[in-house]
């Protein structure tokens, strides 16, 4: 599959360029469309965004195998108040129509082929997503969905882990036109405890030999000294379960976010 690059790309590298001026990673949170409802969404990333370079939403789905308890309950409450792959998109429109921050939406292959590719692509190009994260979709396996996201002006990014063998990881680097996605850990999302480096670096060395794109870590971080330790080796950093973590548990998600920016500071 050949990368293609788009309008969607475009910004995401600008956003990734910016912050490497100013002497940063990238500062990437994440939340669950309609967590902790749909009404309350809005509010909640809008604190977000006073700190973020980009954002990623996450289209709530029944069975987000790579995804920990943190991220699934999000989901779960979410699909309980009626958020669907149609309604995360009204509301990243409503998110775009109010910030310029580029906007990745997280979501498995099945939600697309639910709604369908080439209609899901055109929701996406209309709410003003950027690009798209495919966790469980292998770029070797893809045969419609990147070509019809670079169609439509969206990035692709896959994801690599440290169980990936240099022919994976080069498969990868070459189909990521967005960013690169590097998780932390062998296992599924969640803030953990003790370093959130483990084998990144040799992961990271080993991608940035064929990555053309940003490459960014998730998975672990949970805290301003977690970012910086991730922050000294990537262009990015992801973080996710402690934003949920910190809605659920009624704490001060600007003062949490405005924590972890900071920690993006090389």
């Amino acid at each position: 599959m050949t990368a293609t690059l788009t309008r969607g790309a475009e910004r995401i590298h600008a956003a990734f360029d910016r912050a490497k001026e100013e002497g940063r990673a990238a500062f990437m949170p994440f939340m669950t469309a309609g967590y902790p409802s749909a009404e309350e969404f809005p509010a909640v990333v809008d604190t977000l965004l006073a700190h973020a370079d980009l954002l990623e939403v996450g289209i709530p789905y029944s069975d987000p195998l790579g995804d920990g308890p943190t991220v699934q309950r999000a989901s779960e409450q979410a699909l309980a108040g009626g958020t669907s792959t149609r309604r995360t998109l009204a509301l990243v429109k409503d998110l775009r129509e109010r910030h310029d921050t580029p906007i990745v939406v997280m979501t498995y292959v099945n939600p697309i082929y639910a709604v369908g590719p080439r209609e899901f692509m055109r929701l996406c190009k209309d709410a003003g997503v950027d690009g798209l994260i495919l966790p469980d979709l292998p770029p070797d396996q893809d045969l419609e969905i990147a070509d019809l996201a670079a169609e439509h002006g969206l990035a692709v990014t896959f994801l690599i882990a440290p169980t990936s063998t240099p022919g994976r990881v080069r498969l990868v680097a070459d189909a990521c036109t967005g960013f690169l996605y590097a998780v932390s850990v062998t296992g599924v999302t969640g803030a953990r405890e003790g370093s959130a480096l483990g084998e990144v670096p040799a992961m990271l060395a080993l991608a940035r030999e064929h990555a053309r794109v940003p490459v960014a870590v998730g998975f672990g971080v949970k805290d301003a000294a977690t970012a910086h330790q991730v922050a000294r080796v990537a262009d990015g950093v992801v973080v996710g379960s402690a934003f949920i973590n910190a809605v659920r548990e009624g704490q001060d998600v600007g003062t949490l976010a405005a924590s972890i920016a900071e920690g993006c500071r090389r």
